[in-house]
C-alpha cells in the first residue's frame, strides 16, 4: 500500500522506525505503566494529609490543556492529568474523543477551546501535546501567542511528521479510506497530502515567539516516529528513555513535564518582577496578557 502522506511531510534525512524490533520496543509501555502505578501507590500510602488537600489548584498556576496523539482521545492522558492535578495544576481536556479528524478542523476547535479557558482564567494557557497533539500545539503557539504561555511536546515529530513506522502509516491509510466511504469527520486525502496538509505543515514550522516557552521531549527508543524529528531548533529538547506510547504516563516523563511547568512559571514570575514598579508593587495586570480574539 502506498503511503497516503505527502513527501514534504518527510524531508530528506528522516525515516520512520522499521520492522518488528521497533514495534517490540513499544512493549516497554507495560513496564512504564506499572512504574506509574507503583509510584502512585507509594505516594498514596505515604501521604498523611487528606486526599482532597493536594487536589486544590494552587493560585498563580497556569491552566494546562492536554492534547492526545493520533488515534487517541483525552483518556490516554488521564494519568498525566491526575499527576499534574496532584501537584496543584488546573488541567483541562482537549475535548477530543479520538484524534483522527481533519487537522485544520482539530486546530480550530482546539483554538476555540483555549480561547474559552484563557478568558475564563484571565491568563494564557500551557499546552502539553503527545505526538500529533504536540504538532497541533506547536502550530497554535506560533499563530496565537496571545493565548499560549508555553508548550511541551512529547514524542512529536515536529520536523518530519511523515517519518513514521509503517504500521502507523497503514492505520492512517485506513482512516483516509473510511473518510472516502462517508465518514467525513475523519482525516481525508487533503489532510495528509493536499492543501490542508501543506497549510498545517507550514503553520507548524512558523517561528514561535520568544515569550512562549517551548520544550520538546524525545526518546531514541521511540518505535513509532523518527526521534530526530522532535529536535526542533526553537525548542529546549529533553531526552528520556521510554517508548512512544509511554510518553503519556511514564513517571520520568511526568517529572519532566512537572519540572518544565515549574521552571516556566519561575521564569514568568521573574519577568513580572523585573517589570514591577519602582515602589516594588507589580501592576494588577502583570503576568496576565490580554486575551485577543481573531
Amino acid at each position: 500500500m502506498d503511503s497516503p502522506l505527502a513527501t514534504f511531510l518527510c524531508p530528506p534525512g528522516y525515516a520512520g522506525p522499521r520492522g518488528l524490533r521497533a514495534i517490540a520496543r513499544e512493549g516497554s509501555a507495560v513496564a512504564e505503566a506499572a512504574r506509574f502505578v507503583g509510584r502512585s501507590t507509594r505516594e498514596r500510602l505515604g501521604r498523611r494529609q487528606p486526599p482532597y488537600a493536594s487536589r486544590s489548584p494552587q493560585p498563580g498556576q497556569d491552566p494546562v490543556v492536554l492534547v492526545p496523539g493520533f488515534l487517541a482521545g483525552d483518556g490516554s492522558l488521564a494519568l498525566m492529568a491526575r499527576h499534574l492535578r496532584r501537584l496543584g495544576h488546573r488541567t483541562y481536556r482537549s475535548t477530543m474523543h479520538a484524534n483522527v479528524g481533519c487537522t485544520r478542523a482539530a486546530t480550530e476547535a482546539l483554538e476555540r477551546r483555549i480561547e474559552t479557558i484563557a478568558a475564563k482564567r484571565d491568563r494564557r494557557v500551557t499546552i502539553v501535546g503527545h505526538s500529533l497533539g504536540g504538532l497541533l500545539a506547536r502550530g497554535l503557539a506560533a499563530r496565537r501567542p496571545d493565548l499560549v504561555e508555553g508548550i511541551v511536546t512529547l514524542g512529536s515529530p515536529l520536523l518530519a511528521p511523515g517519518a513514521a513506522h509503517r504500521l502507523l502509516v497503514l492505520d492512517l491509510a485506513l482512516v483516509v479510506r473510511l473518510q472516502r466511504v462517508g465518514l467525513g469527520s475523519m482525516m481525508g486525502a487533503d489532510c495528509t497530502s493536499g492543501d490542508c496538509a501543506r497549510t498545517s505543515w507550514e503553520e507548524a514550522r512558523s517561528p514561535v515567539e520568544r515569550g512562549v516557552a517551548f520544550t520538546s521531549v524525545f526518546s531514541r527508543r521511540d518505535g513509532i516516529i523518527d526521534w530526530r524529528g522532535c529536535l526542533d531548533p526553537q525548542a529546549k529538547t529533553v531526552e528520556v528513555r521510554t517508548s512512544h506510547l509511554g510518553m503519556a504516563f511514564d513517571p520520568v516523563v511526568l517529572d519532566v513535564v512537572a519540572s518544565t511547568l515549574a521552571a516556566n512559571r519561575a521564569r514568568r514570575d521573574e519577568a513580572v518582577s523585573r517589570q514591577a514598579s519602582p515602589a516594588g508593587a507589580p501592576s494588577a495586570s502583570a503576568g496576565r496578557p490580554r486575551v485577543a480574539s481573531r
